[in-house]
């Protein structure tokens, strides 16, 4: 991955930026309830990236976003949840969606002047979903730590999956009880909890 944060950031126009910004990317749907870049920005990202501490780009400046966008906005928002430099994981708030981090990526880059996306800049994954769970999850659910229900065990995940996937996604994203936020790895991505779930749904032997 090449460096977002170069000692030299080249010179760019806000319209040379724009026309980088804008360019088609592969995107992927996500549900429309999280945060708008602003709130998110206001509450997370603004502290570093409003004076640029640590050398966080600034809020709107085209030139210090112009030789970070430079190799794609996927990359921009992986770079983002994995943490760099200075800069922890997901901006240290583990609880924040691919989609947030998304718009707060979208309102920086931009100055606030383009639209909130309802789509991802591309998919963030760092692995499959038996990966995953060998890299975080199976520390607590290969034994039923702490009250996690263990892989394979159907009854202790069939009143889990009462309410979809889509519940026990946002659950480990969030943290619940023990579970801290995407299981104590901050830059795992909404896929890759996703990936994680169905692993260990799919172990249980009522689970289709």
């Amino acid at each position: 991955m090449s460096s977002l944060y170069p000692g030299k950031p080249a010179a760019a126009t806000a319209a040379g930026l724009f026309a980088l910004f804008f360019i088609s990317a592969p995107v992927v749907a996500a549900p429309q309830k999280e945060r708008s870049g602003k709130a998110v920005v206001d509450a997370v990202c603004a502290a570093c990236h409003g004076p640029g501490k640590d050398g966080a780009p600034r809020i709107g400046n085209s030139a210090d976003w112009a030789p970070r966008a430079k190799d794609g906005l996927p990359r921009l928002l992986q770079s983002s949840m994995d943490g760099y430099r200075k800069m922890p994981a997901h901006g240290g708030q583990a609880g924040l969606s691919d989609l947030e981090m998304t718009r707060a990526i979208n309102y920086m880059v931009s100055g606030g002047k383009a639209p909130d996306p309802d789509k991802t800049f591309g998919t963030v994954t760092h692995g499959s979903g038996e990966q995953i769970v060998g890299m975080a999850c199976g520390n607590c659910h290969r034994d039923g730590a702490n009250g996690a229900p263990k892989i394979g065990d159907a009854t202790a995940w069939r009143p889990r999956l009462q309410k979809g996937v889509d519940a026990l996604v946002l659950s480990a994203t969030a943290g619940h009880n023990k579970m801290p936020a995407r299981g104590g790895l901050a830059n795992l991505s909404d896929a890759d909890i996703r990936a994680a779930v169905s692993y260990m749904a799919s172990k249980a032997s009522s689970v289709k």
